[in-house]
């Protein structure tokens, strides 16, 4: 395993561009506070014992920061899965079974295993596999995460978002989300309302369903996009209920995973 970084290396990764971030820096937190509301006070005790009294929503981001470190550079393709578009479920399931054991689906399921039933591991071990785990839901949910190899989940596809340059990967990134302007407390405070029989609902399926109703998403999004688009207030308003969707789906299965590694 790699050495953690320290806490002058996240500091100076926060410069970075955050162009290649999933969910950008507000929805990772997002995802991971509303996890935090809706997690046991057990899991809560549990954790605390693996990260200390920061919350998770602290570590949320932990995976991209670590991008700029040539040390982690093998973790990079644990940040997405891409297959084909059109599938049906069934050819879906089929093909991520059969994909690399280095994609966000293998290695959510490896670090999910590993926490919940090999009790040798380092505490070290432990942070790190719960990081990326707590990233790795949230990467899930970002539909261009589950995007197309040959335009690398939309980072090819160049549009313009309020006339700045950028790509569809980048617009649903952060764009989109921080367009609200709220911080990421805010945000999940606003999106946390689910009742219960809701919450379950949502929660409901394996890890692989999920990813599959991202894949979804992203082929809504690819039919919806064409190459330089021009896109403004119209392509928010169109969106702005499925990225929150996306972002409470993610919180509430995280909280989900977690209480099923911890109970």
């Amino acid at each position: 395993m790699k050495k953690l970084v320290g806490s002058a290396f996240l500091v100076g990764s926060l410069l970075a561009s955050t162009s290649s971030f999933a969910w950008g820096l507000t929805g990772h937190r997002v995802v991971a506070d509303i996890a935090q509301n809706n997690i046991s006070k057990h899991t809560q005790k549990e954790i605390k014992k693996i990260i200390g009294t920061q919350k998770i929503a602290y570590w949320a981001n932990w995976p991209d920061f670590i991008k700029s470190n040539p040390d982690w550079k093998h973790a990079d393709s644990y940040h997405y899965v891409n297959v084909p578009s059109g599938m049906s479920h069934e050819q879906y399931i089929t093909a991520m079974e059969n994909s690399s054991d280095d994609n966000m689906y293998k290695k959510g399921l490896f670090f999910m295993s590993e926490l919940k039933n090999n009790k040798n591991l380092t505490l070290q071990q432990k942070q790190e596999y719960l990081y990326f785990l707590i990233h790795i839901i949230g990467d899930a949910h970002q539909p261009l995460h589950v995007g197309r190899a040959e335009d690398l989940g939309g980072n090819r596809v160049k549009v313009q978002w309020f006339r700045e340059n950028t790509n569809i990967h980048t617009v649903w990134d952060s764009k989109l989300v921080d367009f609200e302007n709220y911080s990421y407390t805010e945000y999940s405070m606003i999106l946390d309302i689910a009742k219960k029989e809701q919450a379950q609902e949502i929660q409901k399926g394996a890890f692989i369903d999920w990813i599959y109703d991202s894949y979804q998403q992203a082929n809504r999004i690819y039919a919806g996009v064409n190459m330089d688009d021009k896109l403004s207030y119209r392509y928010h308003y169109d969106n702005k209920l499925v990225v929150e969707d996306q972002l409470l789906k993610g919180g509430l299965r995280l909280a989900k995973v977690l209480n099923d590694i911890f109970k």
